[in-house]
């Protein structure tokens, strides 16, 4: 039907969800009372109304923005009224029409609209799209079960470009968004390029929906039969009294497989391994071994996780409860959980924890997982020596098990545990591997995602780790391993830290462990600073525990036997029960002395103070050195020799001193081996005391290494040798210049007890270390 009318007033029926186009004959329920009424309006007229879509289906009282500009003008054949209040009416889709205004009308919709004209087009070029967009339809047709025969043949039919290009359009799938653009399209060379690309892109989606219908089929018809076969093969086996039959174990692992959510590769090993299960005798060595392989890769956690507390102020206080002072690492772990908050994923950081016994590395690093709140697992390299421990053993192998880390990681269940590695200095290695070295590929961030263990064969993901590692001595750690670590030195504890430690948390504990309360047992707090310097000399406090343990276990017996209700242990009763001081705090010179020098040195039980003896006795100038001591240390002394007789003009010494006597130097507790490269200084000191005859002042520690000039080199460990000296009661230290820097690292109540001096040459250490000459005295 062609029409050729023009701009007109003319009522409007809105549309939710449908769209007609010109030539199109279809049925419409109508419900909205605007719209009845605006249908009745036009059977009392001429029976044409604009029919237009809505932008949005949901509104029920659309705007003049709520619909689509371009709509068509239509002509109502039919009316009839439905039992359930709505209108139902049959329409023709007569020319698209424009709209231009809305006309304001409260009883129903009314515009201005324009009709459009069909657009004149080179005939020979519409008529060749027209063929292809037809052979287009054809094999859209045959891919599609929505378009039928009759429908294909109806369209082939159609001479009239436009006529043929709508009623096409309108048989096609598509979103009323798109159905509008092809109605906007007036041209109809443009319309049937609209039409062409639609069908190629429609063609094409359905052609991969028939590819993964095709796949999924097999699928589903090969676990049919698998299903049917394994049916079949558990009533054989009940028939048979299931002797040898695996099938509900079998059925279990699968469900273990499928609930464990593995990662592809995994899961398909994992099934591959069950197939292989079912089909092994259970009576055979290899049964066993594949189900112990298999029940492994189920145990182990895949995607389990817990959620980090990224709370700052929760974790700093559980840190503070667990461990006074620690204030380095604390503030560490407090870092990580702030840059973790920003990004909200952060890889674990493999922190190293290094210091002398019994200062809480392990205990820190459970409450770094507390802190957390995340599992924490805990295994010990000591002593380990086979690369097996690390990686695991290979499956071909009797009795093959995982690594340590994998066990690890079955014991924690999730994937981002807190996972100590405790002693990492103390691993060796020997024909059966280095064990350090398999550790590089665990504590890398950059390779530990794809960790390898000889047992599981398939790599596992150790990235969501937060690794802490402990050692007691750094040089003892291979240097590319202790190159992937963070190292957080934890030195020890002064006098006042132990003192609150003590009170705070080993104390309550060991009241616990004992059977007692505070109101059994009260020990002063004189009493417990006489405990730590006369009873104990430690880095940590492990032997301070030990000492109050013993306390305990004697206020235990007088209150069960009846002697006392209460003990209450004052300065005066320590030594009833721990006996005689073992120690004698302060251990300086009572007085100056010739030839005898306090040195400090750095072991890995903490700092210590070093005392160096120097006798001289006529002889031919040899040189004797006792106290098992190192190479490094021998070195030094002969170095402070050589620098001594080099020097003996400035020193005020005779350059020929060395002809008539023999120098004997001594190092006390010699069953004790020393070694390091830090006792320059003090020999020196020691050396040049006996010499001239000057003594040494008995409040004065050193530390430094000496050059054959005089100068005075940095060392390390500055922050333990500083409290070694504190604890033996020295005042005054000398350090090197170079070791201004680490004066941060010297806890306030050290510095305001001590004087620190830093010196550059040995001409500074004599001024401060040694009494003046009597002739200045004098």
């Amino acid at each position: 039907m062609t029409t050729t009318e023009t701009s007109r007033k003319i009522p409007l029926l809105p549309l939710r969800g449908v769209l007609v186009f010109p030539g199109m004959v279809l049925h419409l329920d109508v419900g909205r009372d605007k719209s009845v009424r605006a249908i009745e309006q036009v059977m009392a007229d001429d029976q044409k109304i604009i029919l237009a879509s809505q932008i949005d289906f949901s509104i029920d009282e659309p705007e003049k923005d709520d619909l689509y500009e371009t709509g068509t003008l239509a002509y109502v054949k039919q009316m009839l009224k439905m039992p359930n209040g709505t209108t139902r009416i049959l329409v023709e889709g007569l020319q698209r029409a424009a709209i231009h205004e809305f006309i304001e009308n409260q009883h129903f919709y009314e515009v201005n609209a324009e009709m459009l004209p069909i657009a004149e087009d080179n005939q020979a070029e519409v008529t060749a799209l027209q063929r292809k967009v037809l052979e287009h339809f054809e094999q859209y047709a045959k891919l599609s079960s929505k378009i039928s025969d009759e429908t294909v043949t109806s369209v082939r039919d159609m001479e009239e470009p436009g006529y043929f290009a709508d009623i096409l359009a309108s048989h096609l799938p598509l979103e009323v968004k798109r159905k509008q653009e092809i109605l906007e399209a007036v041209d109809i060379k443009e319309r049937l390029q609209q039409l062409l690309e639609i069908l190629t892109n429609e063609k094409e989606v359905l052609g991969i929906e028939q590819k993964i219908g095709q796949r999924v089929k097999k699928s589903m018809e090969k676990t049919q039969k698998e299903y049917y076969l394994r049916e079949q093969m558990k009533a054989i086996q009940k028939e048979l009294g299931d002797k040898e039959g695996k099938g509900e174990e079998v059925e279990t692992l699968r469900t273990q497989i499928e609930e464990a959510q593995m990662p592809e590769n995994v899961e398909e090993k994992a099934h591959k391994e069950l197939t292989r299960y079912e089909r092994v005798p259970a009576a055979s060595a290899e049964s066993s071994v594949i189900r112990t392989y298999l029940d492994w890769l189920v145990a182990l956690p895949w995607h389990e996780e817990t959620t980090d507390q990224l709370d700052l102020e929760n974790a700093e206080q559980v840190l503070d409860e667990d461990h006074y002072g620690l204030e380095k690492v604390k503030e560490r772990v407090l870092e990580h959980l702030a840059v973790q908050q920003l990004t909200q994923s952060l890889r674990g950081p493999i922190l190293c924890l290094t210091g002398p016994p019994g200062v809480g590395k392990t205990s820190l690093a459970k409450s770094v997982a507390r802190s957390l709140g995340r599992e924490f697992v805990r295994i010990s390299l000591g002593g380990v020596r086979d690369e097996a421990e690390i990686r695991g053993h290979r499956r071909t192998y009797v009795g093959a098990l995982p690594g340590k880390m994998i066990q690890g990681m079955k014991s924690a269940g999730v994937v981002n545990p807190v996972f100590l590695l405790d002693e990492v200095d103390k691993m060796a290695n020997d024909f059966r591997g280095d064990p350090s070295s398999a550790l590089l590929e665990v504590l890398d961030p950059e390779q530990n995602h794809q960790f390898g263990d000889h047992y599981i064969e398939e790599t596992y993901d150790l990235s969501n780790v937060m690794f802490i590692t402990t050692a007691n001595n750094i040089s003892a750690i291979p240097a590319p391993l202790y190159d992937r670590m963070e190292p957080i030195s934890i030195a020890g504890y002064t006098e006042i830290e132990k003192k609150e430690i003590a009170i705070n948390h080993l104390l309550p504990k060991q009241l616990e462990a004992h059977g007692l309360s505070k109101s059994h047992l009260q020990i002063k707090d004189d009493s417990l600073v006489k405990v730590i310097r006369y009873y104990t000399r430690e880095a940590g406090v492990r032997n301070l525990e030990r000492e109050l343990a013993t306390i305990c276990r004697k206020a235990a017996k007088m209150i069960v036997t009846g002697e006392k209700k209460k003990v209450i242990v004052t300065v005066n009763t320590v030594e009833n029960m721990l006996g005689k001081p073992r120690m004698r705090y302060g251990q300086v010179e009572e007085k100056d002395q010739v030839g005898a020098a306090t040195g400090l040195a750095y072991t890995t039980a903490g700092g210590d103070t070093l005392s160096i003896e120097v006798s001289l006795s006529k002889g031919k100038g040899e040189l004797t050195l006792t106290g098992h001591l190192g190479d490094v240390m021998k070195e030094s002394a002969r170095a402070a020799f050589s620098y001594i007789r080099s020097s003996a003009d400035e020193l005020g010494i005779d350059e020929d001193f060395y002809e008539n006597i023999d120098i004997h130097i001594h190092v006390p507790e010699g069953a004790t081996p020393k070694d390091g490269p830090s006792a320059g200084i003090t020999m020196a000191t020691a050396l040049i005391s006996a010499i001239t005859g000057r003594a040494v002042k008995k409040e004065v520690g050193m530390t430094g290494e000496l050059t054959l000039r005089g100068r005075v080199l940095p060392i390390g460990g500055v922050k333990e040798k500083s409290m070694s000296a504190h604890r033996a009661g020295l005042t005054k230290i000398l350090l090197p210049k170079d070791n201004e820097k680490d004066l941060d690292d010297i806890p306030n109540s050290i510095r305001n007890d001590m004087s620190v001096v830093l010196v550059s040459h040995l001409d500074e250490v004599i001024q401060h270390a040694l009494e003046a000459p009597s002739h200045e005295r004098s």
